[in-house]
């Protein structure tokens, strides 16, 4: 497809912005270029809190997205607002307490659609844990979780701006 402008755009959600939702981001905007469809999806992530902001993704979800071939390095965190509703189609939270904080915050004239990233694992109950206070296993095991997710979203990104 490829004009200039995406055709969609997708928003992840997660606490800080520094684990989960970098990384899905740095998942999806690999997988969107290797499928040829990179540019007409727009890809960002933040956080529900300003803890982060302006900060790299924490050094062991670089490190584990790295072991994966996703660079993490250059993305900086930054804390969800308003006109990130008007701005995307689509926000994709890591966990409740997340999804509840994006629906409280959401314009009520919103058309952007909200929910769990994990529907696209086929898991639109489960959470996304956040690894942060854990040791590295826990960054793994998001991983796992995020590329079964990623895989699923890719599939339906594709559908929809026409890909084959």
């Amino acid at each position: 497809m490829s004009d200039s402008r995406p055709v969609l755009r997708v928003l992840f959600v997660c606490m800080g912005n520094i684990c989960r939702s970098p990384t899905a981001e740095g998942m999806l905007r690999k997988r969107l270029q290797d499928e040829g469809i990179g540019d007409d999806v727009e890809v960002d992530s933040c956080g529900t809190g300003a803890w982060h902001v302006g900060q790299a993704p924490d050094p062991r979800a670089i490190r584990a997205a790295s072991e994966r071939g996703v660079d993490l390095s250059g993305l900086r965190g930054r804390q969800l607002t308003r006109e990130d509703f008007a701005q995307f189609d689509e926000i994709l939270v890591m966990d409740t307490d997340n999804l509840d904080h994006v629906l409280a915050l959401r314009p009520e004239d919103s058309c952007a659609r909200v929910s769990r990233l994990l529907q696209y694992a086929n898991q639109p109950e489960t959470d996304v844990p956040d690894p942060y206070f854990g040791g590295e296993a826990g960054f793994l095991h998001v991983l796992d979780q995020l590329e079964l997710a990623v895989e699923g979203l890719t599939a339906s990104l594709r559908q929809r701006v026409g890909g084959a």
